[in-house]
């Protein structure tokens, strides 16, 4: 079980020594950062995580006040605040949080807390199971997962220390390299933790392509198509830099009958 978790902090030393230990934890992926509430609540409606780990001083909305909002969220994730101060404590609690961890952080408390959040998920989920007959019968819908219930046409991506999201208008083309993805868009190359079949599920199949197994790009940016080795092509794309995109030689046929070559 992947426990995909959210970092919020408007402290980049902050959020990359939680990261640095996180990755510590093989059950654990940091699949978002955000420096304000705002950003919080915005990826926490795009994305399904499992564990939030949120300080309490950030801009605008502080924790707590945030924390008031995620608990009234369907399906909310799980609340560890991370502060350097004690004396929030009783008031995290109030908002359901499941544990409070004091800065500088100790990787053997951060585990405990990682701990009753694994603890959790495992008898909600046996709990579920042992229930699931009797909600049937007596006409109980099950909640949808929030993925389901809310979904937004941004992507979120790394740039500089901040999560940016990005339209899906504003995507040219995402790709791989060295075991990384990258979005494109007009002028900025963003590293994004979703694998290419993730953006490719979540992108709209109507305008994205998967070109090459190392590729996904979106035709309304293909500005020509230049044919290339052996019955391949290149497709060159409406960024800054002119890029070329290959498209294999598996995926010309499809995209020949895409286009209406």
């Amino acid at each position: 079980m992947k426990l995909k978790a959210l970092i919020v902090d408007d402290e980049y030393p902050a959020r990359k020594e939680l990261r640095f230990l996180l990755n510590h934890f093989e059950n654990v992926e940091v699949v978002g950062e955000a420096t304000n509430a705002t950003e919080a609540l915005t990826l926490i409606k795009a994305l399904d995580y499992s564990i939030l780990f949120l300080d309490i001083e950030i801009p605008g909305m502080n924790g707590l006040e945030l924390g008031k909002h995620i608990k009234e969220l369907p399906n909310p994730p799980y609340v560890v605040f991370v502060s350097a101060y004690d004396e929030y404590a009783v008031k995290a609690f109030e908002v359901d949080a499941v544990d409070y961890i004091l800065k500088p952080i100790d990787e053997k408390r951060l585990g405990q807390a990682i701990g009753k959040i694994t603890k959790a998920i495992q008898q909600k989920a046996n709990a579920m199971g042992a229930n699931g007959a009797g909600e049937a019968e007596s006409g109980l819908e099950p909640v949808l997962p929030k993925a389901n219930q809310i979904k937004i046409d941004r992507i979120p991506a790394e740039k500089q220390g901040k999560t940016i999201l990005v339209n899906e208008s504003d995507v040219i083309y995402a790709f791989t390299e060295q075991d990384y993805v990258y979005i494109k868009t007009f002028t900025d190359k963003l590293f994004t933790r979703f694998t290419l079949k993730e953006l490719e599920s979540r992108l709209s199949s109507t305008t994205f392509f998967r070109t090459h197994r190392c590729y996904l790009v979106n035709l309304q940016k293909v500005k020509e198509i230049v044919p290339f080795f052996n019955g391949t092509y290149t497709l060159i794309v409406e960024d800054n830099d002119k890029s070329e995109v290959p498209v294999s030689r598996a995926q010309t046929k499809k995209l020949k009958k895409i286009l209406g070559m």
